[in-house]
């Protein structure tokens, strides 16, 4: 007897994985750290968002369930993180009060979330904005939590910390199943044949 998945099991396996997906972010931010230090230029915050977004990308194209292509994925993380974190630290002049970083996460996930909607399938058509309409919404709120979470944000870093990146990235799980519901598995069809009968 085979036991097959039902659709809402695929679905919340899906959800799941994305969302265990979400240690790519502080290690993103971490990796662009290490390199670039402090978020206090234009060019660290380039730099350091791309090499966050190299990672972030290719965690998420990892967790995707085939989803979404990885290299175009990939390409639009690394600029949409390089050019979000640019604009946004400037906008703030790289201060770390809560309302900055918020402010700062609406501007960074305003431009990762245009450049990754580009890079979901196209036949989504324009369902696939609602991802870019999300992201400033949930990039200022993986800020907000990490801040209220007591997180030293004062070290200027590139990404919010754990606590913001697990809602967040369970958050965005769900809108993407919504987008792009996992398709079960097909099941391979079953020829009946008929016994010979020994005359």
């Amino acid at each position: 007897m085979t036991h097959t998945k039902t659709p809402r099991a695929i679905t919340i396996r899906a959800w799941l994985l994305w969302t265990s997906g979400f240690l790519a972010l502080p290690l993103g931010g971490y990796a662009g750290t290490l390199i670039t230090g402090r978020i206090d230029d234009p060019l660290s915050a380039v730099i350091g968002g791309a090499i966050a977004g190299l990672i972030i990308g290719s965690g998420q194209a990892l967790t995707s369930s085939h989803r979404v292509r990885p290299v175009s994925w990939i390409t639009a993380s690394v600029l949409g993180m390089g050019a979000g974190l640019a604009l946004g630290a400037a906008t703030i002049g790289y201060r770390t009060a809560l309302p900055d970083l918020a402010l700062m996460g609406a501007l960074n996930g305003l431009i990762l979330g245009v450049a990754q909607a580009l890079a979901l399938p196209r036949q989504l058509g324009q369902r696939r904005w609602v991802w870019a309409a999300a992201m400033p919404a949930l990039w200022s709120l993986g800020w907000t939590v990490t801040t209220l979470a007591k997180i030293a944000v004062d070290q200027q870093f590139i990404v919010f910390g754990a606590s913001g990146a697990v809602l967040v990235t369970a958050i965005t799980g769900l809108i993407l199943n919504r987008l792009l519901p996992v398709a079960a598995p097909k099941q391979p069809s079953i020829t009946p044949t008929t016994a010979k009968v020994p005359s």
